[in-house]
């Protein structure tokens, strides 16, 4: 019974104590202004002890804000990666052209996160070299306030379109692209370094040298909507704050140097070049179109070549039945549907203009249609290169678009052999009553023209 008396004693404890914290620590003026300055066209949530976070959208008007919300009980503060021309009209009811509308870009941001705060300050060392060896010399580092690090890399270091693509309107797939990139490009180094420091600290961390395998540290994907630690905010748990720092501060830094009551302010937003990440972000686009389940069939038969398939008669009523799904036009995947549809006219030689038509047409019936320069540049990309074949039936890829191919079709590999064998079946049709006809063999060859 004691125990159980004890438990809320010490939570209560430890509350009125972060509290106490709170209050003393965002009166700063210091650390409302710079937590204001970072707010600005971002979406902001106060969370209240780690159990609830404020009213979403929200957003800060002015640097007292921050305060006013501590005396309700604020402990921290959240926001987006997003930049927004308006983040108060936000909303889940929101179509994805309506809030590529709203967004005025986003900031790369690689979220640290591992057991151990060592492991962190290794990936977070090697992340900043391979950053500079892309070009990107600006990027800012600020400590979580637990065991990780965050580097952000600021929206005006990204080209804002590629290829006629607008890149405020690809989050979070290229921003999640990059990440998934920057780790494997980090991977071997860090698995190099992070055994090396098990080694030396084996007995403080690890039981054996397979451990690394375990408690490798990770880069934490983003979503739409994700919220980060704000710099300068601090974090309940450990009532450390989100410093910021400097490159060669990560080797040195301990816990201690992120008391609330001794830190610095510093500016968490750098001036970067204009452009400065078009290196990394193309690179890490032509790294994943040979990594991606699209790209899988493409690398299945780069060695083959690959002949398209004559129709002799292209009609709608012999398409498979997924082709015809995705035709009446996407709610979603709208972009791995235009994948399978390019590429399945294609193996069917398909004229290119009669192609376009097709695909135009297609754009139109979706909810929220593509915008056109990003379906030119895939068809162009598309007849630069070699024909490959859409998706196999096999794969998740058509389940992944909420389509599932029927029986018949499964009883082929691929889309394109279930056009070829219907085709051939249309055509065989006369044939078979050209052999039981039993007319003249004038009526026969009249049969065959």
């Amino acid at each position: 019974m004691e125990e159980k008396e004890t438990q809320p004693k010490q939570k209560s404890e430890k509350e009125k104590r972060i509290k106490n914290i709170t209050h003393l620590y965002y009166s700063r003026k210091d650390i409302q202004k710079a937590i204001f300055d970072f707010s600005k066209n971002r979406e902001i949530a106060p969370s209240y002890m780690m159990e609830s976070f404020g009213k979403r959208p929200d957003s800060l008007q002015y640097s007292g804000d921050i305060f006013e919300m501590v005396k309700k009980g604020a402990t921290s503060f959240h926001c987006s990666q997003e930049l927004w021309a308006d983040p108060l009209r936000i909303s889940t009811n929101l179509k994805e052209n309506e809030l590529n509308e709203l967004r005025e870009g986003w900031d790369l941001l690689l979220d640290i996160d591992s057991k151990y705060l060592d492991y962190s300050k290794v990936l977070t060392e090697i992340i900043i070299t391979i950053l500079n060896f892309y070009g990107v010399k600006n990027s800012k580092i600020k400590f979580s306030g637990s065991k990780g690090f965050h580097i952000i890399v600021p929206w005006k270091a990204f080209p804002k379109e590629i290829n006629g693509i607008q890149t405020s309107d690809m989050f979070p797939e290229w921003p999640r692209i990059v990440t998934k990139f920057i780790m494997e490009v980090s991977k071997k180094k860090l698995i190099e370094k992070i055994t090396n420091l098990t080694k030396e600290k084996q007995s403080k961390y690890v039981k054996d040298f397979e451990a690394p395998k375990e408690v490798i540290p990770d880069l934490v994907l983003v979503s739409s909507r994700h919220l980060f630690r704000m710099p300068y905010s601090l974090h309940e748990k450990t009532a450390l704050a989100s410093v910021v720092l400097n490159p060669e501060e990560i080797k040195d830094f301990q816990p201690k140097d992120a008391n609330p009551l001794k830190v610095k302010v510093r500016n968490f937003m750098s001036d970067p070049s204009e452009g400065e990440a078009s290196e990394l972000l193309r690179e890490a686009l032509d790294w994943d179109k040979n990594k991606n389940p699209e790209n899988k069939t493409e690398k299945e038969y780069k060695n083959k070549n690959f002949n398209p398939v004559k129709i002799s008669v292209l009609s709608e009523d012999i398409f498979p039945p997924t082709i015809q799904k995705i035709l009446k036009g996407m709610e979603d995947g709208r972009k791995r549907a235009l994948f399978i549809l390019i590429n399945f006219f294609r193996a069917i030689n398909l004229d290119r203009d009669e192609l376009e038509k097709i695909i135009n047409e297609w754009n139109k019936k979706n909810p929220s249609p593509l915008k056109g320069g990003y379906i030119q540049t895939q068809i162009s990309w598309s007849y630069r290169n070699k024909i490959i074949l859409p998706p196999n039936y096999d794969k998740d890829y058509y389940k992944g678009l909420g389509i599932s191919p029927t029986e018949e079709e499964l009883r082929y590999k691929n889309p394109v052999n279930y056009i070829a064998k219907k085709n051939f079946q249309k055509n065989k049709t006369p044939q078979k009553r050209i052999k039981n006809n039993k007319g003249s063999k004038k009526e026969v060859d009249a049969l065959k023209d």
